[in-house]
Formats: structure tokens, C-alpha cells, sequence
């Protein structure tokens, strides 16, 4: 068989794989995004996230925390929750804990990469965090954020005025009771998945065409070694432009991360790689059709300043505590297709997708569903 038939499929395979470990969680963040859009009224997530003062963001630290998605999940929920009436900065935060900060990443990194790592992720969410929000305040003007979140009503049921269409608001119980409800959620799931499924699917194929082609060499070439602090500072700032060539993001960067640490990567550096899962290219891509080119630009610049900052931040603080790894390993597991909990997981999460998506269709047949772009309620009588 020709050598380029047999890269192209273990490229496509790679990519399987990469798809199956976060379809899962692909599933979950679409359905919390569209739920957000079908039963969150404005008003109500002003209330829960209007600002970013240290309350406001931990709990959106917390809820990101709960929602585990992937990346391309996490950012549609984040600018649901934008469009609803969340502060940005806090709405990134959201972003931030739901891709870096959950359970599978932390299994993930203890296998590949050992146990110094997990306890580093945990160590330097709090330092990109305060990043985000120190920076953001100075570099992103109000104004931007006017301009974005009325762009982002052309998909919310809510007007400029902040009204719901909605004018009988009813409690929470009885809305997610609401099977029109969950029809809507549906219908707006499906919406925001088919809006970037072709960055979803060129970012899925481009990562498995790196992780099986381009030899990790090329990716060690990028990064300084033997210079001290100057190596450290250089392989944290790099990182997060690692992050963005090699279109990998969530989970999935994990082995591309136990690779590079194989081949002499600072501490920092690849921490500050594994933070900057939210700037793979298809991501920026997506962000620019959210929010617009200018506040895309801003974003990009601070979420790699803030993963720079708390791979620094990191590498000097686990240097100090004397806990920085020594051994690096000889081989790099990569990730591959097991009947596991992720497989249970996307059983599930597939079979509940369905459910939903049979919901909308039917209600679509024989009643009325709200028009996941213009959200004004139509009816199949009508």
C-alpha cells in the first residue's frame, strides 16, 4: 500500500479517536447551550453573572467546573451565556473552568503525564483567571462588548431591551418540565452545531493529520533549551502558539503535551501549551464569527497572555517547592479506542441526543417550535 494511503489513514484514525474521546462532551456542551438559549431568561443571568466581582466569578468558575465540555462546546456555551446578559470576562471564565479545570482532563494528564501535572493545571487556573480578568478590563472597551452582544441577538430570544419574547416568565420547575421547552433547546443545539460544524470537522482532521505525520521534532524546534530563565520564559510564551499550529484542543492536546515534555519542553511551557486549548486555530475561527474581528483579536491576545503568565507563574512556584519532574518518559501512550467510561459516556450521550433531536423533529410535524435563527414561534398549521 503507498506510504501516502496509510499516513492519510492513520490520520483519519487519529482523528476518530480524538472525536470519540470528546464526542461526549461535544454532545453535552451543544445541549447545555442550547438549554441556556431555551429556558434562561436575561434577567436572570445578569443576576448570576453580570459582573466579574469575586463572587460572580467563582461561581462561574464553579458552573464551568460542572458543564465539562471540550473546547468548541465550551465556547458556544460561553457566548450563550454572553448573549443572555453574563459579563464577557466572566463568561470567560465559564470557558476557562469547563475545558481546564474537570474530571477527564485530570485522568488524562495523571496517565500520560503523571500526577505533578494535574496538581500544576489546578495550581495555574486561578493565575490565568486573575489574568483574564485584570487584563480584560484594560484591553477590552465596553464598547466592543455593545457591539458583540448585539450581534449575538440575531440567536437569542431576547431583544436589545433585555426582555424576554416570553412575557409569561414562569418558574424554573415548570419550564424544564416544558417539553417545547427541551424541543427548543434542541433545535437551538443543532443550530449552533451546524453553525461551526466545519471548523469542528477541519480542526478534528488537521489534529490527527499532526499527531501522526509532522514528527514531534518540528514542535521541539519552536522551543529554547538550556538558557535558564530565559529557556523557562521563551517555552511559556511559545506554548500557546504550539497550541494554536497544531489545532488541537480539550483533551485532545494531552498527548501532543506528554510528546513535547518527552523532547525537553520547560515545565512551564507545557503547562502553558495545555492552558491554551481555547486558541487552536478552528477555535479563533469560531470567536471571530461570535464576537467579531475586533474583540476576537482582543480575546486571543489575552487568553495567550494569561497562559503564558501561569506557565511562568507555575514553573516558578513548583522550581521554589523543589516538585518540578525530573524524569521524563521514554514513550508517550497515545490516546486510543477502549470500552471504557468515555465510551459508556458517549452511549449515553448520543442515545440523549437523539431523544432530543426526535423530540424537535416530531414537534416540528405536528405543532409549533421556535425558529432556532429568528426565535419567533411558528406553527406547522399555520
Amino acid at each position: 500500500m503507498p506510504l501516502a494511503l496509510l499516513d492519510a489513514g492513520r490520520s483519519l484514525g487519529e482523528a476518530f479517536v480524538m472525536f470519540w474521546q470528546t464526542l461526549w462532551a461535544l454532545v453535552l456542551g451543544f445541549t447545555i447551550s442550547g438549554a441556556v438559549q431555551a429556558f434562561v431568561r436575561r434577567g436572570e443571568m445578569d443576576k448570576l453573572l453580570g459582573d466579574h466581582r469575586p463572587l460572580t466569578v467563582t461561581r462561574a468558575a464553579a458552573l464551568g467546573m460542572a458543564s465539562s465540555s471540550c473546547s468548541y462546546a465550551a465556547s458556544a456555551t460561553a457566548r450563550s451565556l454572553f448573549t443572555k446578559g453574563a459579563d464577557f470576562l466572566s463568561a470567560m471564565v465559564f470557558m476557562i473552568a469547563s475545558t481546564n479545570l474537570v474530571i477527564e482532563l485530570g485522568v488524562v494528564l495523571v496517565i500520560l503525564l503523571g500526577w505533578t501535572f494535574l496538581a500544576a493545571e489546578v495550581a495555574a487556573a486561578p493565575v490565568m483567571i486573575a489574568v483574564v480578568l485584570l487584563a480584560g478590563t484594560v484591553l477590552i472597551a465596553p464598547s466592543l462588548l455593545v457591539a458583540s452582544r448585539l450581534r449575538g441577538y440575531g440567536s437569542s430570544p431576547d431583544g436589545p431591551d433585555g426582555r424576554a419574547a416570553d412575557p409569561a416568565v414562569a418558574s424554573w420547575g415548570v419550564r424544564l418540565r416544558n417539553r417545547d421547552g427541551w424541543a427548543d433547546a434542541a433545535g437551538y443545539a443543532v443550530s449552533d452545531l451546524r453553525a461551526v460544524g466545519r471548523e469542528l470537522l477541519v480542526g478534528y482532521v488537521i489534529a490527527g493529520v499532526l499527531a501522526t505525520v509532522v514528527p514531534v521534532d518540528v514542535w521541539h524546534a519552536a522551543f529554547v533549551h538550556g538558557a535558564g530563565v530565559w529557556s523557562d520564559a521563551e517555552n511559556a510564551v511559545v506554548g500557546p502558539v504550539i497550541a494554536f499550529a497544531s489545532f488541537v484542543c480539550s483533551v485532545g492536546n494531552v498527548p501532543l503535551a506528554a510528546a513535547l515534555w518527552h523532547g525537553g519542553i520547560a515545565f512551564g511551557g507545557v503547562v502553558s501549551f495545555l492552558f491554551a486549548d481555547l486558541l487552536a486555530a478552528p477555535l479563533v475561527l469560531i470567536y471571530r464569527r461570535y464576537y467579531g474581528g475586533s474583540l476576537t483579536l482582543r480575546l486571543v491576545a489575552l487568553l495567550w497572555a494569561a497562559a503564558a503568565v501561569a506557565g511562568l507563574v507555575v514553573q516558578a512556584m513548583f522550581s521554589w517547592a523543589g516538585i518540578v519532574p525530573s524524569a521524563r518518559p521514554g514513550r508517550v501512550v497515545p490516546l486510543a479506542l477502549h470500552l471504557d467510561t468515555t465510551t459508556a459516556l458517549d452511549v449515553v450521550a448520543v442515545g440523549a441526543f437523539a431523544a432530543l433531536w426526535w423530540l424537535r423533529a416530531s414537534r416540528r410535524a405536528t405543532g409549533s417550535a421556535a425558529d432556532p435563527h429568528c426565535h419567533q414561534r411558528l406553527s406547522s398549521r399555520s
